[in-house]
């Protein structure tokens, strides 16, 4: 599976313009060069905590955007997008496929520091999706600080992060990503935005690691840039078989999120 990782700079609340740039970075992916965009958290208007003040339009435009891209590059887009639903709102990862077909997850762990869980509402379900024969399960941000939901189950091969992940805490970011490629005999793909919002500067650090927690394929820190990786389905399948330590991994069930 060919994926490509979109670390790019956020306007903040600025629908329009942040679809416009994206696609301006997209514009050299023609039909076929890859299976997989994947783009930062809240990539149509930067994270907020204060979604009311964007336009409850612009995830419809955003989504709306990602099923057009995704048709265009017969390519699946995937970002997430503040989301409202019933009175809520959620951070929702959103994988489009060529199709028009749309598969979201709503991120489970919310920031209690930065008072996130007063404006979002957290996901309980998790999601896994499979393209080009690579299942992938779906995680957002400060999700990479629990390895317990996204500990392997059988049910995966790879794991997307997508992030607006402060360059204060970049360390935590790059060890992370490594720890769960490791300890989960995986592909992790982890994508952060660059740029500055609100007095938080954003490094980017998106990387695609692999089951060793080698990293395959780095990004320029505080650059934009777009590039393009590759997901060896067969490799992994031949180190998991070869290095068993996933057989002695402890089982468990986890809880509901209140």
């Amino acid at each position: 599976m060919k994926v490509t990782l979109l670390q790019t700079d956020i306007i903040k609340g600025n629908t329009p313009k942040n679809l416009e740039h994206i696609d301006e970075m997209l514009s050299s992916l023609r039909r076929g060069d890859t299976d997989l965009v994947v783009l930062p958290e809240m990539f149509h208007c930067g994270f907020t905590f204060d979604p009311n003040a964007v336009a409850e339009s612009g995830s419809d435009i955003a989504i709306a955007w990602m099923q057009k891209k995704a048709e265009q590059l017969n390519a699946h887009i995937c970002g997430s997008v503040s989301f409202p639903h019933d009175s809520k709102w959620y951070n929702r990862l959103v994988v489009a496929a060529p199709n028009g077909d749309l598969t979201t997850y709503d991120k489970r762990h919310l920031f209690t520091m930065g008072n996130e869980p007063i404006v979002y509402t957290a996901g309980r379900d998790r999601v896994v999706v499979t393209i080009a024969g690579v299942r992938i399960l779906l995680q957002v941000c400060y999700d990479l600080r629990f390895p317990v939901f996204s500990r392997y189950n059988g049910d995966y091969d790879a794991i997307v992060y997508v992030a607006n992940w402060p360059a204060s805490r970049r360390e935590a970011w790059n060890i992370l990503l490594k720890a769960r490629a490791i300890e989960n005999q995986c592909y992790v793909i982890g994508v952060n935005r660059v740029g500055n919002d609100d007095m938080i500067r954003y490094s980017g650090d998106s990387v695609l690691i692999s089951p060793r927690g080698k990293v395959e394929v780095p990004t320029e820190a505080y650059k934009e840039e777009m590039v393009t990786a590759e997901v060896d389905l067969e490799a992994l399948q031949s180190f998991r078989s070869k290095f068993r330590v996933l057989d002695d991994r402890d089982l468990f069930t986890i809880n509901e999120a209140q």
